[in-house]
């Protein structure tokens, strides 16, 4: 099946997303992405009293970028920052931004002075790299009035948006009630050992494995940026870099002469569907596409540490793939266990 034909299949549920994005901005199900005019109509609006927007910056373990300390030099008025490393439960690996249990959650989003019925805008300093990690935790909870900013910190100043720093002003907390987490939408590794055990090609149970890390990784041939892990990817998985949902934009001049020294020139944003759907179907072919698309194949994300799965999944959701689920491990988690099968190569 041919993109152009795919595309009309998933036509009608991009034009309703299109179509009722402002009018469920305040119901149960908000976009899943705002962009900077839009967030902009919201903080304006007095008919939003309950927003909350969250910097869930985050940097490669070898970047001596330190989001926290950005966050406090430059951030949208009155934005909470997020610590996807510390909102996050303890691993036997111990492993970084594992997903939270409810109770952590919970706390996180009472000390936000976040409810049930907050709108959560979620956004990063690189323009869209961490926070789909952050609002697949929020949907995983069942808290779906959540969206990121497309273009994240950089995007917002390059349409005009203003910055402050610092601390945000005191808020009170809030009172969240324990929600319970949708489990299909996390994958642990005996689910995900399970699975690489199944051909695609022959049983219809196997989901798709779609890897977020860079190429070079996948195929063994570039090392992993983790000390000492082994590059090299799981049996019957397949490459899917995550820049590939991806576009970069550059701020223009007349913007960039006042934030150099803070923020990169350059920030990523999502493609448009279209050009989702067709880097879906480069990597997995125009009927394992079709099979995703119909909801007759499974699939589920994963990258280094779960961060740029993220990215992954919400271009998935975008294109009305449900359910979805991420490795929350991921490659570091699967690779550290010395009896996890390793794969070097196509």
């Amino acid at each position: 099946m041919s993109v152009r034909l795919l595309a009309r299949r998933v036509a009608p549920f991009l034009r309703r997303s299109s179509l009722r994005s402002y009018a469920t901005m305040f119901g149960d199900n908000c976009p899943l992405v705002l962009s900077p005019a839009q967030l902009h109509h919201l903080k304006a609006s007095e008919s939003s009293p309950d927003l909350v927007v969250l910097d869930a910056s985050w940097h490669m373990p070898n970047s001596p970028r330190k989001a926290g300390e950005e966050y406090l030099a430059n951030h949208i008025p009155f934005a909470r920052f997020l610590d996807i490393d510390r909102v996050a439960s303890p691993h036997p690996l111990s492993l970084p931004h594992m997903m939270p249990d409810p109770k952590t959650f919970v706390d996180a989003c009472s000390s936000f002075g976040i409810s049930p019925s907050t709108h959560v805008v979620i956004y990063d300093t690189h323009g869209v790299f961490s926070s789909p990690r952050a609002l697949y935790m929020f949907r995983a909870f069942g808290h779906h009035r959540s969206s990121i900013l497309d273009g994240g910190l950089p995007g917002w100043q390059a349409h005009g948006g203003q910055t402050e720093h610092g601390k945000p002003n005191d808020f009170p907390p809030s009172e969240y009630p324990t929600p319970t987490l949708d489990k299909e939408t996390v994958k642990d590794y005996q689910q995900m050992v399970s699975n690489s055990r199944l051909d695609p090609a022959k049983d219809a149970n196997a989901f798709c494995v779609l890897d977020a890390r860079p190429k070079g990784r996948f195929l063994g041939t570039d090392p992993e940026p983790r000390p000492g892990l082994s590059s090299g990817h799981m049996p019957n998985s397949v490459s899917l870099p995550f820049n590939l949902f991806l576009e970069t934009h550059t701020v223009p001049e007349h913007i960039a002469s006042k934030i150099t020294d803070k923020l990169p020139l350059t920030y990523t944003r999502l493609r448009s569907t279209q050009g989702i759907l067709t880097a879906l179907e480069e990597a997995l072919g125009a009927d394992r596409t079709k099979e995703v698309l119909d909801g007759t194949r499974q699939v589920a994300t994963s990258c280094g540490s779960g961060m740029t799965a993220g990215i992954l999944w919400l271009g998935l959701q975008l294109l009305g793939v449900k359910p979805v689920g991420l490795y929350d491990e991921s490659w570091t988690g699967y690779a550290m266990r010395t009896e996890s099968t390793i794969i070097k190569g196509e």
